[in-house]
Order: structure tokens, then C-alpha cells, then sequence
């Protein structure tokens, strides 16, 4: 099995104009309606492109796996490759679910019947499935951290305008993409960073993700026990991360899972780059990095380039300069996190422009000392209910329990809580929504400047 990586540094030397200009960006910025690219689009889209059934430079991570998805054998080489089939994810998917596999279960597709697989390389896809949930299921035993991922996503018109808003959630064809690459990271990361007793390891960008911060993590375990939830601490990585999915999945199609799973990921540190290796606690790999997105993140270059150097027999590099583009790279991407973050929250509150005045569904998705943060149900907008707006009570902010308590009344704001919103106001310069509760006594005096308010909208359309 074969993770072709594009062979990027082929062509970008290190020192030249554009390998400056893209250490300066060290990522791409993937925002609602554009990309802004690392490097230029002819090399993004063309000469980097493993496009079918064209010759292509490529660095690949080769494995021999047997039928349990054991790594028997690996190495790293360039290659040249030329590939027959590029499928789109849902193609992937599509032949997976034809030939038995149902989406989400963790199980392989069935013996094929006597006439074979339906689907065009049907054999291969589904041998690949098969192996990537055995390897997914393997990490996750070893104490890998069973976040699902959704990302939120928006259709846009020629101009730019969201027309509707939406999470898609990671399938089977895309899992089976990731658990290769994360393979191959982990594996790169070894070749350099495991050697012998008595020698040095050589220095390497590793993609590294430290313990959950104590005082969080005590405050998940003391917060999921008022509901009856037991979260084990322990001194090692691999029985916290078992106990974290523990509960997880005991919270599962119970009132508290959104609110115990958003506790549960706040308790995270972030991930980072460095040359000083500590390992990744949500993958529970000893060894990681980034090797299989040059074209996307410069320390994939990076990695690229020192794997090469190292493979001709040279020296390990100067540690302390990788460790400052290390700590570039990682503001870097913190800075695109929150551009990408910024557009989401710019082009929500662009969608939700259109609906003033209207009434959802919703749940209380963040608490703060000014106020709620609600998400709508039906398209997972969020807005803020100031604390002006709660005039049934003054409400004091419980930070440790996550809500809002009434100082008179008692009445509680809860974290998770389901509640019914109004959008009152879309504020596009402030990229910030406005809600006010349904059943608020202020709602009323407020229907018909709200009415007001979209009818203005609709005018400057």
C-alpha cells in the first residue's frame, strides 16, 4: 500500500522566492467562498497535481500490511508515479455502501457474492476500507481520542451569498483516507525520531499534543459526576484517553452529550509544532508529524526536505532555527484558524440576515458573565442573548458548572439546555448575532422594530 505524497520540494528549493513568500504564509486559508494557497495555483493545481493518468514526481511512504493490518515492512522513497483513477469521496463512498458497507458501523463490506464487487476497482477500495477500520480500530484501543469531527459548511450563489448552511460530517471513504495518512505521518516521524540507545535522534518538525490541561480535566471529571458520569483519571496518556472516550459514549443520545462532549474537548491543549518531541496525546502516537500536506503546510516541506537530506547521508540541522519556523508555523496556523473561523462567523451572520424576526429551535452552546451563546437546531447558526435581555432576573455566572443561575427566581441557564430564539439583529460589520429568548417578556415590544429591521434588509438588497 502506497501514500503518494506530491514531491513539493522538487521544485520549491529552499532559499528561492517563492519558498520565502510560502514560509512567510506556512499554510493555506481555507475561508467560506475562497482559498487563499501557500504557493502559486500552477503549481497547486498542475505541476504538483497527482492528476490521472499523467507521470508525476512524487516522495510515497510504502507499506507492507498483512490481513490484520500489522506494518510488516515500510520505507520512504521518491518515486515517480502515474496514477489510472482519481475518485471524488462520494464515488468512494458510493461503491463502498453498494457492495454492503453501511456508513458509520466501523464493519468491513461482506464477502463478495460469485460474480465479484460492483464498482471499478471495487476490490481494492474495499480491501483499503477494511484495513483502515482495523487500524482505526487499533488506535483508538490504544487511546487515540474519538472526537467525530463535523465541520460546518455553506452553499454560496455566483456572488458570494450563502444560501444555506449545513455540518457535514466525515464518512467512511474520508476516514479511510485519513487513517493512511495519519500512517504515514506517524511512521515518517519514527524513521527519525526512534533510534538506538546511545544515539542522537535527529531533528525533525514533530506535530505534537500534550496532556489535557489538570485543572480542565478535573473540572470534565467532578462536572460529569453530578450526572452520575465516572471519568477515571490516570497517570498515563493512553488510560486518560480511554476514559475520556469512556464517557463519551456513555453520553451518547443522552441530554448531557452535547454539553459533556463540549466540556470534554475544551479540556484539549492545542496542538503544535516543535522539534522537541513529547508526543500526541489525541492520536496516542509516541512519534508524529506532518508529512503527507506540502502543497497545504510548509513544515510538511520542511519534513520533506530533511528526510531527504538524511536519507544522502547529511548532518542533522541547526535545532534551535527548525524550532523558530516550528513557532512560525504554529502562529501561522492559528492565524488562519481564526480567519477560517472569522468567515464562517461572517457568512452565518450574512445567512441569517434574511430570517430577523423568525423563531428556532435551539441550545445553549456557550456561557459567559454578558450573556448566552445559542445554536440554532435546524442550521447550527449560533447568536448571542445578551444579559440585558434576561431582565426576569439578575443571573450570576457559574464559571466551574457552565451557567447562568438566577439570583431571586433560581432559574438556571445550563450549558446543553434546549431553548426557542428570535433573531433580533444580524450585525455583518461585527460578524455577531443577536438572539433574544421566545419566551422573553421583552420579546413582544421588540416584534415590531424587529419587522422593521427586515423589511430595511430586504430594501438595500
Amino acid at each position: 500500500m502506497g501514500v503518494h505524497i506530491a514531491d513539493v520540494s522538487h521544485y520549491v528549493k529552499e532559499g528561492d522566492i517563492i519558498d520565502r513568500e510560502a514560509r512567510q504564509r506556512a499554510t493555506s486559508i481555507y475561508l467560506v467562498d475562497r482559498t487563499i494557497p501557500m504557493l502559486p495555483e500552477r503549481l497547486c493545481n498542475f505541476i504538483c497535481s497527482l492528476r490521472p493518468n499523467e507521470e508525476k514526481l512524487a516522495f510515497s511512504a510504502i507499506f507492507d500490511l498483512d490481513n490484520d493490518a500489522n506494518v510488516k515492512a515500510f520505507r520512504v522513497v521518491h518515486t515517480v508515479i502515474k496514477s489510472n483513477r482519481r475518485y471524488a469521496y462520494e464515488e468512494a463512498q458510493q461503491i463502498l455502501e453498494q457492495n454492503g458497507v453501511v456508513d458509520g458501523t466501523g464493519r468491513p463490506a461482506p464477502k463478495p457474492g460469485k460474480n465479484g464487487y460492483k464498482g471499478e476497482y471495487a476490490e481494492q477500495i474495499i480491501t483499503l476500507d477494511r484495513l483502515a477500520k482495523q487500524l482505526r480500530k487499533q488506535r483508538f484501543k490504544d487511546g487515540s481520542v474519538n472526537f467525530d469531527s463535523e465541520e460546518l459548511h455553506f452553499d454560496v450563489d455566483k456572488d458570494g451569498h450563502p444560501t444555506s448552511c449545513y455540518f457535514k460530517h466525515s464518512k467512511d471513504a474520508n476516514k479511510l483516507i485519513e487513517e493512511f495518512m495519519l500512517l504515514a505521518n506517524r511512521h515518517v516521524a519514527e524513521s527519525v525520531g526512534k533510534v538506538a540507545k546511545g544515539k542522537k535522534a535527529k531533528t525533525l518538525p514533530y506535530r505534537v499534543h500534550d496532556n489535557p490541561d489538570p485543572q480542565k480535566f478535573e473540572n470534565l471529571r467532578q462536572f460529569s459526576a453530578k450526572f452520575g458520569y465516572r471519568l477515571k483519571s490516570s497517570s498515563t496518556k493512553g488510560a486518560t484517553a480511554r476514559a475520556i472516550n469512556t464517557l463519551i459514549e456513555d453520553v451518547q443520545g443522552t441530554p448531557q452529550e452535547k454539553l459533556i462532549q463540549t466540556i470534554a474537548l475544551r479540556s484539549m491543549m492545542k496542538a503544535k509544532y516543535t522539534t522537541h518531541n513529547i508526543g500526541h496525546f489525541g492520536l496516542a502516537f509516541d512519534y508524529y508529524t506532518h508529512f503527507t500536506s506540502p502543497i497545504r503546510r510548509y513544515p510538511d516541506t520542511m519534513v520533506h526536505r530533511l528526510i531527504t537530506r538524511y536519507q544522502n547521508g547529511g548532518r542533522s540541522v541547526n535545532k534551535e532555527r527548525c524550532e523558530e519556523l516550528c513557532e512560525h508555523c504554529s502562529d501561522m496556523e492559528q492565524v488562519a484558524q481564526n480567519a477560517e473561523r472569522d468567515s464562517i462567523k461572517y457568512k452565518m451572520v450574512e445567512f441569517m440576515s434574511n430570517h430577523l424576526g423568525e423563531i428556532y429551535d435551539a441550545h445553549i452552546s456557550g456561557i459567559q458573565s454578558y450573556g448566552i451563546y445559542a445554536e440554532i437546531d435546524e442550521n447550527h447558526c449560533e447568536g448571542l442573548v445578551p444579559m440585558r435581555d434576561l431582565d426576569d432576573d439578575y443571573y450570576d455566572f457559574d464559571e466551574d458548572n457552565y451557567c447562568l443561575i438566577g439570583r431571586r427566581r433560581h432559574h438556571k441557564y445550563q450549558l446543553g439546555d434546549p431553548i426557542r430564539i428570535q433573531v433580533a439583529n444580524a450585525n455583518l460589520d461585527r460578524k455577531q448575532l443577536d438572539f433574544t429568548l421566545a419566551d422573553s417578556p421583552a420579546r413582544n415590544t421588540k416584534q415590531s422594530s424587529l419587522a422593521k429591521d427586515r423589511k430595511k434588509s430586504k430594501r438595500k438588497r
